[in-house]
């Protein structure tokens, strides 16, 4: 974690126990009808043993660790994992003290507690969030950053570190033997120039980026950095293992690199998957469906001819043909077809989208019957999201891994779509960044990530999404 966020973990610490020890209290009246006036010495008891615990519950949850780089649907649903440790932690204390301190604590309690804490949660790690951005990008609180060697891996966390500004970095150069040009990052030297340049340069973190085989010179810089006391990251080049997914385990002192099983090999992982498809589809159908379809359906035929529902040939798992559901968004007459026989994407200002059709897609409500492909099995919640026969033909020509999108269920939603990557796709680059979003969600899937995943796709929805049109 950058140096100079450090004050914010402590103001989340301390923020975060006031919220517990208020929401005890909150909970307690509200369950347990106590007066939370009266100056018991149970009740400051109590406090003390819920904070305890909270900050317990909260060290295997890792709710703490620093996730400015990530979206904020990650921090609420951390938040909602950190709560079930927290729960099932402090019931059982409870069970163990409440006898010999005289209280009581059910499950309306709890219920309360949960909620409360919830709500305050989520409200002020927003609110501390969006003034640690707004700080950063004011320059307040940048840390310099100092790159050694230019490789892809390299060029890849300059790009990043440019475009999120909240992740809170600055780069002041990179150093390399050849005299390169790195997107307008300046050029300070050759690598045996670390020191110098340290001793010169005000700088916070060294991110080492020498390809694999140089471990002679990326230990020189480690020991280098370790002797000025300057943080050091090693941004190792593994861009030949991108499409397996790895895990780091030790032997003794040496770091090993697995190359293991996708996540979805395991039974008991597809039937988790399954299984919550087939409950959230239902209590789709049930509660939102039931009433919003019928509303849609006479929008649709009111503002132009043709048929409610439009169906069409994608590819499925294991590039299986499906039939994918969406309401009609384009006249009757268009097709997929130009003249030439591509494929013509959807575009900005495309004329053969209807006026209600834009409304639907711009909140993806264009997509919501696919929850009936779901319910038939050939499509998940969430997972790549499935592209029509043309586009995939075209596609698996020129896109590295593109096949490797289909060894799972395609999805509703995917990692790709609520990262920006939607919509059209103008050059094969964003089509590469598309499934490089959805490998990634492939080779680390986990039940949480889905939730995530919808999350983030409902915030997208109610904000807006200026690529979908």
């Amino acid at each position: 974690m950058p140096r100079k966020i450090n004050q914010y973990s402590i103001i989340r610490y301390i923020t975060d126990g006031a919220i517990v020890g208020m929401s005890y209290l909150l909970a307690a009246a509200f369950s347990l009808q106590l007066n939370i006036w009266e100056h018991e010495w149970n009740n400051y008891v109590f406090v003390l043993i819920a904070l305890a615990v909270w900050y317990i519950s909260t060290n295997f949850s890792h709710l703490y660790t620093d996730r400015r780089s990530n979206k904020y649907s990650e921090e609420i649903i951390f938040i909602i994992y950190s709560l079930g440790i927290y729960t099932i932690m402090l019931s059982s204390v409870f069970f163990f003290v409440s006898d010999s301190l005289g209280r009581e604590h059910n499950t309306s309690f709890f219920i309360a507690l949960d909620g409360i804490l919830f709500v305050l949660l989520t409200f002020t790690k927003y609110i501390i969030r969006k003034y640690l951005h707004s700080a950063i990008s004011h320059g307040k609180l940048l840390d310099n950053i100092l790159i050694v060697g230019v490789t892809p891996a390299a060029q890849d966390f300059y790009e990043a570190i440019n475009r999120y500004y909240y992740y809170g970095y600055k780069c002041v150069g990179f150093l390399d033997d050849q005299v390169t040009k790195m997107n307008g990052c300046p050029y300070k030297g050759t690598v045996k120039e670390l020191a110098k340049t340290i001793k010169e340069t005000p700088i916070d973190e060294v991110v080492i980026a020498l390809p694999t085989h140089r471990n002679k010179e990326i230990q020189q810089c480690i020991d280098i950095c370790d002797q000025y006391a300057t943080q050091t990251r090693i941004l190792p080049d593994f861009e030949q293992y991108t499409s397996s997914n790895l895990q780091v385990n030790n032997i003794g002192l040496l770091s090993v690199i697995n190359i293991r099983e996708l996540p979805l090999d395991k039974a008991s992982n597809r039937l988790l998957k399954r299984s919550f498809d087939i409950v959230f589809s239902l209590l789709f159908f049930i509660l939102i469906a039931s009433w919003l379809f019928p509303i849609l359906v006479v929008l649709i035929k009111i503002t132009s001819k043709g048929p409610v529902f439009f169906t069409q040939e994608r590819w499925g798992l294991n590039n299986e043909k499906i039939t994918c559901y969406k309401f009609r968004t384009m006249v009757k007459e268009s097709k997929d077809l130009d003249q030439n026989g591509n494929y013509q994407q959807a575009h900005k200002y495309d004329p053969r989208i209807t006026a209600i059709g834009a409304i639907l897609r711009r909140s993806n409500l264009d997509e919501l019957p696919q929850f009936w492909n779901v319910l038939l099995g050939n499509m998940s919640v969430i997972g790549p999201r499935p592209h029509p026969t043309p586009l995939n033909l075209e596609s698996m020509q020129t896109i590295d891994n593109y096949m490797l999108r289909h060894v799972v269920k395609p999805g509703i939603s995917g990692w790709a779509q609520v990262n920006g990557y939607r919509g059209e796709t103008k050059t094969p680059g964003s089509m590469q960044k598309r499934v490089n979003f959805d490998l990634y969600y492939i080779h680390r899937w986990t039940f949480w990530f889905d939730c995530q995943i919808i999350l983030q796709t409902i915030i997208n929805m109610i904000r807006g999404d200026q690529n979908a049109y």
